[in-house]
């Protein structure tokens, strides 16, 4: 089997978590409705959907942004996710299980997995696997939301340098914005002096903050806001 594919799982009341990371895939405090909160809300999902909206996403997982996305798209939407560690089949269909709400999507997901592309739903789905550190600077294409939800910033740092976040901002569509979990100073202050104008926002579940922004019209390093 591709080394890829050999993560190291253990499971928490039917959440996945990393080995690798030593971190959860989703919420334990309840991974759609966080999903919901964070990067749906966060990106003014699904109002902005149009025929053609291009979301992208550092860190596919367990799909279950994807599913979400899919659940609300009444329009044929693209979806681009940069995964370096690609779960099996198997995993997804254990994680999945979690969410009996959005079963005939995950079917198609894993019907489709590992792609590269598939569909779900109105969504069409393009996963590109390695190292978004040299996959997501090759990327040609450009998106009007992006999803950043790699594991977290201190378990996780390669995902949240400020070269990574300063290709985000280069593959984003005038006026397009992000969402991610994470409030931590660095990758705000990233985000901001790679053009997006960033507003710390509640968080999911009792956790204080999150992020959300828009890149700017003006000069990079337009500010950090509160909200």
């Amino acid at each position: 089997m591709d080394d890829r594919h050999q993560n190291g799982l253990d499971w928490r009341d039917g959440v996945p978590v990393s080995r690798r990371f030593d971190d959860p895939y989703f919420s334990l405090a309840g991974g759609l409705a966080e999903t919901r909160h964070v990067f749906l809300a966060g990106n003014d999902l699904p109002a902005r959907l149009r025929p053609g909206f291009h979301v992208a996403e550092t860190g596919f997982g367990t799909g279950l942004n994807l599913l979400a996305l899919a659940e609300v798209a009444t329009v044929p939407v693209r979806f681009t996710s940069f995964e370096a560690f690609p779960l099996s089949g198997n995993d997804l269909e254990i994680a999945h299980a979690a969410f009996p709400s959005l079963g005939a999507l995950a079917r198609d997901l894993r019907a489709g997995w590992p792609g590269p592309q598939f569909r779900v739903g109105a969504v069409e789905v393009t996963l590109i696997t390695g190292d978004a550190r040299d996959t997501l600077p090759r990327w040609t294409g450009q998106a009007d939301a992006w999803f950043l939800d790699g594991f977290s910033p201190a378990r996780n740092p390669e995902l949240w340098s400020a070269a990574l976040l300063a290709e985000v901002a280069r593959h984003t569509a005038p006026g397009g914005s992000f969402a991610t979990y994470t409030a931590a100073g660095h990758v705000r202050r990233a985000l901001a002096d790679s053009g997006f104008t960033v507003r710390r926002c509640p968080g999911f579940a009792g956790k204080r903050h999150m992020s959300r922004g828009t890149l700017s019209a003006g000069p990079a390093g337009s500010g950090l806001r509160d909200s």
